[in-house]
């Protein structure tokens, strides 16, 4: 909350120093599923601010926080259409719409944040970027939302046998149902809105996602254990809409991506600090924190789906991701 008051405040004061920025304002409308509170929330909060500051006012971003226009589909098909003018989402529907990101969701692909930092920053980061408009987006930066971790109302979870028969919402994305088909579990694809609700009504036992994402949304409240499986990286992305990216001068739309690469970087020293605080804040919730889990035994019993990734992606394209310097 403190450093989302200094960005406010920041941005504040960047659009009292432009008085002439009312006068020839546009708006962009910029939605995400997670509160203000969040991560999602302080990358967007960054985000207004550099492109205030790097468009002299001449831009303002509206952010549309907490599901308010819709779940992650919904906002990314919305954007493709130019009913929305940005998104920060996750990449769970981006695989339905940019086919090849897909393989950055495998399972215990990335070895920590460094590694995949080094992918999505080089070649085979951008590259995937560069499919974004072939499709009616635009994807301006991946982002960090660091790794994904599993919540439950039933049992600890400590290996894959923990997992088998567990109901867990997954995200609308093809390589994370696999995985925990593959672990026996019964993923239950769900827009990210009605998540707290179905948890709340028992329909689903568990769920993943990173640890701001769980903390900001209370999971404390409808679930009672966590394990720190760090199973998916799962980046997010910034996408704009072709219509409002095509819309701007060449200078603008350098301004808009650098804007978006400075929040991103931002937001990777915030999900340092996020993370550990994340975990704290659940356990004093009540939550019950299962730490260190034998990843191993979990990439042992998802060897058919890594053989099923292999087919779709190609074995020397997850190779190169895994050996990435």
């Amino acid at each position: 909350m403190k450093k989302m008051t200094v960005i406010s405040a920041i941005w504040a004061g960047w659009m009292m120093a432009l008085p002439g920025a009312a006068m020839a304002q546009t708006v962009l409308k910029v939605g995400y599923v997670l509160p203000t509170t969040s991560h999602y929330g302080y990358a967007v909060s960054v985000l207004k601010v550099e492109v205030a500051k790097r468009t002299d006012g001449r831009y303002r971003l509206e952010e549309f926080p907490s599901g308010q226009l819709g779940g992650e589909r919904e906002m990314v098909e919305g954007v493709q259409l130019g009913t929305l003018d940005l998104v920060l989402t996750s990449t769970g529907p981006i695989t339905n719409f940019v086919p090849d990101v897909g393989i950055l969701d495998i399972p215990f692909l990335f070895t920590d944040g460094a590694h995949a930092h080094r992918v999505l920053d080089g070649k085979i980061g951008q590259d995937l970027l560069a499919k974004f408009p072939s499709r009616g987006l635009i994807g301006l930066s991946w982002a960090d939302q660091s790794f994904r971790h599993l919540t439950n109302s039933k049992r600890p979870v400590n290996t894959p046998e923990d997992a088998k028969g567990l109901k867990v919402r997954t995200m609308e994305n093809p390589v994370h149902i696999l995985a925990f088909k593959t672990l026996g579990a019964n993923p239950t694809p769900m827009s990210f809105p009605e998540v707290f609700g179905a948890l709340q009504q028992g329909t689903i036992d568990g769920q993943e996602q990173a640890i701001p994402g769980s903390a900001s949304t209370k999971m404390s409240q409808v679930q009672k254990h966590l394990s720190l499986t760090g199973h998916f990286f799962s980046p997010a992305v910034f996408i704009m809409s072709p219509k409002a990216f095509n819309a701007l001068s060449p200078a603008d739309k350098q301004n808009f991506l650098d804007a978006a690469k400075a929040a991103s970087m931002s937001l990777r020293e915030y999900m340092k600090e996020a993370d550990a605080k994340g975990v704290e804040q659940m356990k004093k919730e009540g939550m019950q924190v299962v730490y260190d889990i034998d990843k191993q035994k979990f990439q042992a019993a998802l060897k058919p789906a890594y053989d099923e990734y292999a087919k779709k992606y190609g074995q020397a394209n997850i190779d190169a991701i895994r050996n990435a310097k």
